[in-house]
């Protein structure tokens, strides 16, 4: 639902005459949807998740099928809602001016496989990249850990010649869907891709960014509790379900019911 201008950035639909209002609704969406993702990204930097060029936020307006997520190798102090890139469920792109982030293929097989999702964020932060570095799962070993993970937070395999070989972006998706398979997405929102780094998702880019900070915070936990203790092991099942549950499951009473808090 955007227009080019002359320079190469785009211009939403409804700024032009003669666009009805169903036309100018969506417009109005994907506009939203490009600043939501603007914010996201500028969050990672700002919660120093990410340096230079690291990392990616993206979202998704499920009515359009269409995708917007941060450029490619573009510094954070550069970013704009205007050059963030658009594209559709297959990869084309929509916007002209700016090639999308280098992982793109990855958010896109996230968002075909699961339809729940809103927002995809991938960071390179540097405890939770530790973790997936030594390719192991971060433990739950407290609270903290459990109010917003349900269980230790999974580590894929590594992925394979063959697959780095094929489309490495695609089938690096295809290793988090896999690793992924029996667990519920709307209660485990993270997983750590062996030799590379965390990805997170949400109900929206917001989210994402946010449980991408919890994610590096209890990465941090984890760490150093294993520091202290090397046999740490993972919380009793009870108290995991109790803090998760509380804020989370159907009858929790975490929080403010009708203020949003």
């Amino acid at each position: 639902m955007f227009s080019q201008r002359t320079d190469g950035t785009s211009t939403p639909w409804h700024f032009h005459s003669g666009v009805n209002r169903e036309d100018k609704s969506m417009s109005d969406k994907l506009d939203k949807l490009r600043h939501d993702v603007y914010k996201a990204n500028m969050e990672l930097f700002q919660k120093e998740l990410v340096i230079y060029t690291f990392g990616n936020a993206s979202g998704i307006d499920r009515e359009s099928g269409t995708v917007v997520i941060k450029p490619s190798g573009v510094d954070y102090d550069r970013l704009s809602p205007d050059n963030m890139v658009m594209l559709d469920l297959d990869g084309n792109v929509i916007t002209k001016g700016y090639n999308p982030s280098s992982d793109t293929k990855t958010h896109l097989k996230l968002y075909r496989e699961y339809e729940e999702i809103g927002g995809v964020v991938h960071t390179h932060s540097r405890y939770a990249t530790s973790w997936a570095q030594a390719k192991r799962p971060i433990p739950c070993l407290g609270t903290t850990h459990a109010d917003y993970f349900f269980g230790e937070v999974p580590c894929t395999e590594v992925i394979s010649d063959e697959q780095i070989a094929c489309d490495y972006e695609e089938e690096t998706g295809c290793v988090i869907i896999e690793r992924m398979k029996g667990l519920d997405v709307d209660h485990m929102k993270a997983v750590l891709v062996a030799c590379h780094g965390p990805f997170v998702w949400g109900k929206n880019p917001d989210e994402a960014v946010y449980l991408s900070v919890m994610l590096e915070e209890v990465a941090h936990m984890a760490f150093m509790s294993v520091l202290l203790n090397p046999e740490a092991v993972n919380i009793k099942k009870t108290l995991l379900d109790k803090h998760y549950l509380r804020k989370h499951g159907k009858n929790a009473y975490y929080g403010q019911k009708n203020s949003g808090v």
